[in-house]
């Protein structure tokens, strides 16, 4: 796991243009603090790179020269290397002068050319620059796992790793769509970035570079579920176990202490469980609070049943304030979701014993896990009903006062999936983000959900539901705070759900073995392929998500940092900081549970005082009277 830089222009690469892209590569030391290397590779290309070295450590430096043509930058791991290895030696007659997974990349370009990007089981973000043709070739896999940024300037391309390397080539202009979208969303959806002059490469995507072009943007890779409704149980099930055996075998490959996550959900445990099956003696690590709103007993039960040895990490108030600042710069972009404390703090803990940790990232997206994913059934008794009984019901839950039981549940369900439905992230109704952002929103979440939906239109409500958070919330809230949280402190994070041959079955599950109509079980497959594998009393425990005590916190230890942030943050000019400040006070008054809302105005006014305004900074805490103010 690293992080690169690359630089393409039209002119030519100088000497003062180098000493500026070490700088910024010191701005991603957390993504390699193994190695650091930088070179020009030719007149009007350069490439840096910081390496976490994982896989033949003590060759596959990078930037990586091949068959005298090809420089790469890379970052992420291929599981399949070895085999496309084999192949390439036995089909083509390639040669290799190291033993990692880096060099098997450039090989299967240069012998495949983007045909590679098919056979390729892993996660990667990388940046491949042809000598011979003078193009520049940028990929991402197809579930987004790995991040990459670009910015376009009038002299060239850049790419990074992260973002902080290239905001100070970019403007300050901010984007009103991305502005919009992060308080729709919680987070800001791809391509988005919150600075107008930098975009992120969407998942499955691929930049192309030529010498004296633009750049072209193409997609080559989109996960699509495609259920099979005369799939049977138990050979899916079957299919299912041993898909993720063999995934979970996969990402066990290196050459560096590999441990794993833990909580009290069936997805970890399940990754815990097989992992041990190779590795007796991992170590896993688990979150936990003072306050004990947390998993630990049951993840500690389940260590104990499993015999891995278990690190809790307890959080604390005080170092929710500590962090934050640090938490926010590493990001990149707000993400407004309190879990990322948690895991921040997680990462923190699993660094100091291992280098590498297999996570459950992926699961509830692919096979069916979130409760939400119940609602088509539950509100199918009015949805169901004619276009005439639809309105008339709808103008019965307009009538209906705010909070009266039934008025959500009828305006849900007799307002399509596409208005209703944009992933786990709905926490601000219109009416608070009309409220909040001056001036009118300039989009809504169908800006980014028309297209998927449209991509969809044949598939049970389900299934829709799931092909939206996989392209939506996956990619801009899950995935990204397991990269920058993990990375912040140079450990590479694994998500063995997320594997091709996992993929291959979970697509084709049913809504019947996904949501079963009787009980309120989800990911009923995955729950019956996991059966034996981990304790009972951990597979049949309903889905939990990643508790975190934001709202105990904002009445009481952190009720006085949150008002701070309000009253000082520059970000009033862009938000109305007096509402804030009101569902603040409701909040810690009791009066109702505002905690969601007000972690999206927190989040978004510490992102603005490190970015925007320079008065915040990652390294120092954001407490009352510790901000300097212009």
């Amino acid at each position: 796991m690293c992080g690169f830089l690359m630089y393409t222009t039209n002119d030519i690469i100088t000497a003062e243009t180098l000493g500026a892209m070490e700088r910024r590569l010191g701005l991603i030391e957390h993504r390699g603090p193994d190695d650091m290397a930088l070179a020009r590779i030719g007149p009007g290309t350069a490439a840096g790179f910081r390496r976490l070295a994982v896989i033949d450590r003590q060759g596959s430096r990078q930037p990586l020269r091949y068959a005298d043509r090809w420089t790469l930058v890379f970052n992420g791991e291929i599981y399949n290397y070895e085999a496309l290895r084999a192949e390439l030696i036995r089909e083509h007659g390639a040669t290799f002068a190291t033993d990692g997974d880096s060099e098997v990349v450039a090989a299967a370009f240069h012998h495949w050319g983007e045909g590679a990007l098919e056979r390729l089981r892993g996660m990667f973000a990388f940046a491949l620059w042809d000598e011979v043709t003078d193009t520049l070739y940028a990929a991402r896999d197809p579930f987004g796992i790995k991040p990459l940024y670009y910015l376009v300037t009038r002299d060239g391309v850049w790419l990074s790793s992260e973002k902080a390397p290239l905001l100070d080539c970019a403007s300050d202009e901010l984007d009103p769509t991305a502005m919009s979208l992060y308080l729709t969303m919680q987070y800001v959806p791809e391509p988005y970035t919150l600075h107008r002059d930098i975009a992120r490469l969407p998942a499955g995507a691929m930049l192309v570079k030529e010498l004296g072009r633009a750049p072209m943007i193409r997609r080559f890779a989109r996960p699509a579920f495609r259920p099979d409704p005369a799939a049977e149980e138990a050979a899916v099930v079957a299919d299912l176990r041993a898909a993720l055996r063999d995934s979970v075998k996969a990402h066990m490959r290196a050459d560096v202490p590999v441990g794993a996550f833990l909580s009290s959900g069936v997805d970890s445990t399940a990754i815990v469980a097989l992992a041990a099956e190779h590795h007796p003696n991992l170590h896993a690590f688990t979150a936990a609070f003072e306050s004990g709103h947390d998993e630990l007993e049951i993840a500690e039960r389940s260590a104990q049943e499993l015999g891995v040895t278990l690190t809790p990490s307890v959080v604390r108030p005080a170092q929710v304030m500590e962090a934050l600042p640090r938490i926010i710069w590493h990001l990149g972009d707000p993400v407004a979701d309190p879990s990322i404390v948690p895991l921040y703090f997680l990462c923190r803990t699993a660094a100091e014993h291992v280098t590498v940790v297999l996570s459950g990232e992926g699961a509830d997206e692919l096979a069916g896990g979130y409760t939400i994913y119940r609602e088509p059934r539950s509100l199918a008794a009015v949805s169901d009903r004619g276009p005439s009984i639809q309105r008339a019901l709808r103008r019965v839950a307009r009538a209906m006062p705010e909070g009266m039981r039934g008025k959500s549940y009828l305006e849900r369900a007799t307002t399509p999936m596409r208005q209703r439905y944009f992933g786990n992230a709905r926490i601000l109704s219109e009416s608070d983000r009309a409220r909040l952002l001056r001036g009118s929103p300039t989009v809504g979440h169908a800006h980014i959900t028309a297209p998927l939906y449209a991509e969809v239109a044949d598939l049970d409500p389900v299934t829709t539901m799931q092909h939206i958070d996989l392209n939506t919330w996956l990619t801009g809230d899950i995935l990204t705070k397991a990269d920058r949280m993990s990375m912040a402190h140079s450990l590479e994070l694994r998500v063995p759900y997320l594997d091709r041959r996992v993929f291959e079955v979970l697509s084709r599950l049913p809504e019947r073995l996904k949501v079963p109509r009787r009980g309120r079980t989800t990911k009923y497959a995955l729950r019956q392929a996991v059966d034996g594998i981990v304790p009972s009393f951990v597979r049949d425990r309903p889905k939990l998500g990643f508790p975190t005590p934001a709202k105990a916190w904002l009445k009481t230890d952190l009720n006085e940092w949150a008002h701070h942030v309000l009253s000082t943050s520059g970000a009033k000019t862009l938000l109305d900081l007096d509402y804030a400040h009101d569902l603040l006070k409701e909040h810690e008054q009791g009066k109702a549970d505002h905690a969601r809302k007000i972690w999206i105005v927190l989040s978004f006014c510490l992102w603005h005082g490190i970015f925007v305004e320079g008065t915040v900074t990652p390294s120092r805490p954001v407490r009352p009277g510790s901000v300097a103010r212009t």
